[in-house]
């Protein structure tokens, strides 16, 4: 049975019906032969979720013209050849594609595939909604889209639906942080494809293809302990062993009355293969994947040749022949390793980066489709949003003035969106136009749901606009309005403070708070290249409460001429009272940077460069730069311009600065920040002279780094980068991309003294190459294809359809002592990812409205993070409390911190509370793993105080399913 049928607390048959399920997946697993070589051999398909053809044209099979793929057909064709020989299995991965078939199948046609299911002989593997990329993905968004995946799995199948492994088969390297959230979601295991060419040769002298992954330096073992395969062939079959309609192998021909009898021939053959593969791994046990991208759409021919490659294979054991072959599931395989009884290796960092060859480093996908990492990153701080204004608003939310809202579609275009051909960036064009398209077509619907809980919480009826082209300048209410509201709601649980710029066409405006009170604000001439009317730019700070939002209102004070033109002559420095940045007087770059409270102060210097991007033309391998790949020419990058024109602005704290025609930078302190903002506009990339670009922004320091940086993992646990792999002597061919690792959301530089933090606004690569400089890849636009399918040169064609893109984002820059350093990065990193939404209506607030609101009692203890707070059914609220900071990290945060749930919210009474697993598809208490052995010490568990009271130690996190009523 499956929990969600039950409310949070009404347990009674779930109970007892577990230990019944797992026997029953146990029981329909093929018996294997004890004495024998057991092949497993797993029939699959690969289905990306949008890659060469966009998610629908993939499920419907159109557009074959550019890729022959079609979903439905492989479904329909997989069902009816199961049916046929109760022996026969097929796993199936991409719940996202299943659900649209689902939804179409009649009600017999349903009873047949869930009773496939029960019996085992149909089995869900990694079940999120798609497979996520490792590299360019924020674990919020892969948790939210595991859990879509895994509920829609639950509530169709009950346990027999609830995935057991982990399957990441294609993705281009590996994060801990995938394993740690693995691990916690309740997996068993996790088996992929791709690993570096060194190491995989490596781990086959050795026999260490297996390993146990410890993917966490914070949390107690196991918890974060993952045992992790890696497949033989990618999730190919092996050579010879392809019989798809996509395939050219021989097909088995066994009448001996007809031409090319080949039975012999093709199980000698098998058996080489077999045996082989079993030199390099551990137990008597192997795993074979019978199928790849997008096969089965004709499954006959892969089942009748299967049954005759086992018939046949199987039948020399009476020759005394040691192989036994059997039809079988990832889960099925893992189940006969941990019945080995034997000990694995220890895995404790990362699988990046990838490459598949000497001069093949897949590091240029971290920075590939800036625009759609950035645009990616705001939309899923804008489905957190809606999500908790679904909560704090009540059913008014969902059907109220404005019309009627929803969450689900836009939850659903976030989650197509962390596919490994999505956000990674290795997609068509047309395809990444399409995930844009889906994730503004979400927004929609949580537009109408966010406007009508703010109406229900502020009692203010008047129409909201969202100007969600400010990034441009462009807001048609704030231009042409004397008297206008803006809402500010903050989806943080603490407090924020955050700079808001409006365009504007007057020189003076009233800025008020909610209270009444006067704001600071300034209309300075505009210096964004922008595509709206307005002339001056107007600035302010706002502070909002946690989990909730306050009101400023606007007013025009003066029209006038625009204030005096910005000064050509820059200051050679800028300050507020945490920090001093400093310009060199000849070239006008950054020359240091001071800390006023710790009295701290380094050289750095900044600048922008292109590294010239491969074509593949070069004696030494024909492998040119492209989505994938990251292939510079040479090590030394080209500089934009080593004397930079600036202005400044006389009233705010800002410099800008261009650097050429297509790159230009603000440099801003804001009153009250302790970090340093740069706002980099790069693009469109000029290639014209025929070279492909890959741009940069280099930070040089007179750190002293030792070699060492430090990246972190999804957004989470940070890692210790260098020019070094922990498991393999490294042969360093490509001393550029080979050392560039995945940024999520922050990286950092230290020594004993000073540690300098640089917070990113989206996903993006970088690297140290030289001691004390620290460098992130911002855009990169290339003129060739680099062989690895896509079939396209990077080269986005921009607003305009041809010029190029244009990129804008912000770096923050932080100095403090080392050991200060997370204190300030682990919040200011959770609110650029989380940013407050701001919405804008016409005139004063409305007289009765409320100005001010906060869906918490109190702010959370500076430590916690709330993940997640979301509806789950009519009664009841899925809620995720994180620890945010790692063990060690902090003095004052890193230590277990005791928050009660019920204490918690303003508006809810919370009647019940379970926990759940990461997932939220099991019950925390009859969450059961597999425990493996490894050289590692025994694991032991905090208590909570008592049932409300939640007690959570660094980097855990905790799911809780609330139920509640609404005041």
């Amino acid at each position: 049975e499956n929990s969600h049928r039950y409310p949070a607390g009404q347990r009674t048959t779930a109970g007892i019906n577990r230990v019944f399920v797992t026997l029953v997946v146990l029981q329909s697993c093929p018996g294997t032969q004890p004495s024998m070589l057991n092949v497993h051999l797993v029939p699959h398909t690969h289905d990306d979720v949008g890659w060469l053809k966009t998610v629908d044209q993939y499920y419907y099979g159109d557009r074959n013209d550019i890729q022959h793929a079609g979903v439905q057909y492989i479904l329909d064709s997989v069902v009816e050849q199961l049916q046929k020989d109760p022996a026969r299995r097929f796993i199936y991965v991409e719940t996202g594609f299943f659900y649209r078939w689902w939804r179409q199948q009649d009600q017999a046609m349903r009873h047949i595939v869930t009773q496939l299911v029960d019996e085992g002989r149909l089995e869900f593997i990694n079940g999120g909604w798609c497979m996520s990329d490792e590299a360019a993905t924020h674990y919020t968004a892969v948790i939210d889209q595991m859990t879509l995946g895994l509920r829609f799995l639950n509530e169709t199948f009950g346990e027999c639906g609830r995935p057991r492994v982990a399957w990441h088969i294609d993705p281009f390297g590996h994060a801990r942080e995938h394993a740690s959230i693995f691990a916690q979601m309740g997996y068993d295991g996790l088996f992929f494809g791709r690993l570096d060419y060194q190491d995989k040769a490596r781990r086959m002298k050795t026999k260490e293809m297996e390993m146990l992954w410890r993917a966490s330096d914070s949390l107690t073992p196991p918890m974060a302990d993952l045992f992790t395969g890696v497949l033989p062939n990618g999730y190919n079959p092996p050579d010879g062993f392809c019989w798809d309609q996509l395939c050219n192998d021989a097909p088995i021909r066994d009448d001996p009355q007809l031409e090319d009898f080949n039975v012999d021939d093709i199980v000698k053959r098998f058996l080489n293969v077999a045996h082989a593969q079993s030199e390099v791994y551990k137990t008597t046990h192997i795993i074979m994947t019978m199928g790849s991208d997008f096969q089965y759409e004709n499954a006959n021919l892969w089942y009748k040749n299967l049954d005759k490659l086992i018939h046949y294979v199987n039948a020399k054991q009476s020759n005394g022949s040691k192989v036994n072959l059997l039809y079988s599931t990832p889960s099925c395989y893992l189940q006969e390793l941990h019945n080995a009884n034997t000990t694995w290796p220890l895995k404790t960092d990362d699988f990046f980066p990838y490459a598949d060859d000497a001069h093949d480093f897949w590091t240029g996908y971290f920075t590939s489709r800036p625009a759609l990492k950035r645009y990616e990153r705001l939309s899923n701080s804008r489905l957190q949003t809606c999500n908790q204004l679904e909560v704090l608003g009540g059913r008014r939310s969902r059907k109220g003035l404005f019309g009627e809202g929803g969450s689900d579609s836009m939850r659903e275009a976030m989650a197509v969106a962390q596919h490994h051909d999505a956000v990674s960036g290795t997609e068509k064009q047309h395809v990444a136009f399409d995930y844009a398209k889906r994730l503004a077509a979400g927004w929609g619907p949580c537009q109408v749901l966010v406007s009508n809980s703010l109406a229900a919480l502020s009692g203010s009826d008047a129409p909201r606009v969202y100007c969600e082209n400010l990034n441009i300048s462009v807001c048609p209410l704030t231009e042409s309005s004397p008297k206008f509201t803006m809402n500010v709601y903050n989806p943080l649980g603490h407090a924020v403070m955050w700079p808001v710029r409006l365009p504007v066409n007057g020189t003076a405006y009233g800025v008020f708070d909610a209270k009444g009170s006067p704001v600071d604000s300034v209309a300075s001439r505009e210096v964004r290249g922008h595509k709206g009317y307005a002339i001056n730019e107007l600035v302010f700070q706002v502070q909002a409460p946690p989990l909730g939002f306050t009101t400023y209102s606007i007013s025009l004070l003066q029209n006038g001429p625009p204030p005096t033109p910005l000064e050509n002559k820059a200051p050679l420095s800028i300050q507020n009272k945490f920090l001093k940045v400093t310009f060199d007087p000849d070239t006008y770059l950054l020359s240091s940077l001071s800390n006023l409270e710790t009295k701290q102060t380094i050289k750095l210097s900044q600048n922008f460069y292109w590294y010239n991007a491969s074509a593949g033309n070069n004696a030494e391998s024909r492998q040119p730069s492209g989505a994938y790949i990251f292939r510079p020419n040479s090590s030394t990058p080209f500089i934009i311009s080593k004397m930079i024109k600036v202005d400044s602005n006389a009233v705010l704290q800002e410099v800008r600065q261009w650097f050429g025609p297509w790159v230009t930078q603000v440099v801003r302190l804001y009153k009250d920040s302790r970090q340093l903002e740069l706002e980099w506009t790069v693009g469109p990339v000029p290639v014209g002279d025929g070279l492909g670009k890959e741009v940069i922004t280099r930070f040089d320091t007179n750190i002293r780094t030792s070699g060492l940086f430090y990246t972190d993992s999804n957004g989470r646990e940070v890692l210790e980068r260098r020019d070094y792999r922990p498991t393999w002597d490294l042969k360093q061919t490509e001393p550029i991309a080979g050392n560039y690792y995945p940024i999520n959301s922050r990286a950092y530089i230290k020594d004993k003294d000073n540690q300098l933090t640089v917070v990113t606004d989206r996903s993006q690569g970088g690297s140290s190459i030289a001691d004390g400089s620290l460098e992130i890849m911002l855009h990169r636009r290339l003129l060739y294809d680099d062989v690895r399918g896509v079939g396209e040169p990077l080269s986005e064609p921009g607003e305009d359809g041809q010029g190029g893109l244009v990129a804008r984002g912000t770096l923050l820059l932080a100095l403090t002592p080392p050991e200060k350093a997370a204190d300030l990065h682990r919040p200011l990193a959770q609110s650029v990812v989380l940013q407050p939404l701001l919405s804008f209506q016409q005139g004063a607030p409305q007289s009765s409205s409320q100005l001010e609101f906060s869906g918490l009692h109190a702010a959370l203890p500076p430590a916690v993070h709330l993940l997640t707070l979301s509806q789950w059914d009519r009664e009841s609220v899925l809620i995720r409390l994180e620890h945010q900071y790692q063990a060690k990290e902090s003095k004052s945060f890193s230590e277990p911190v005791t928050v009660n749930l019920q204490k918690l919210f303003s508006t809810l009474e919370i009647v019940g509370a379970t926990e759940m697993s990461l997932g939220a598809n099991q019950w925390k208490d009859q969450m059961t793993r597999l425990d493996w052995k490894t050289s590692s010490g025994e694991f032991t568990n905090l208590y909570d105080p008592s049932p409300w009271d939640v007690t959570l130690n660094p980097m855990e996190i905790r799911t809780f399913l609330l139920r509640v009523m609404q005041h």
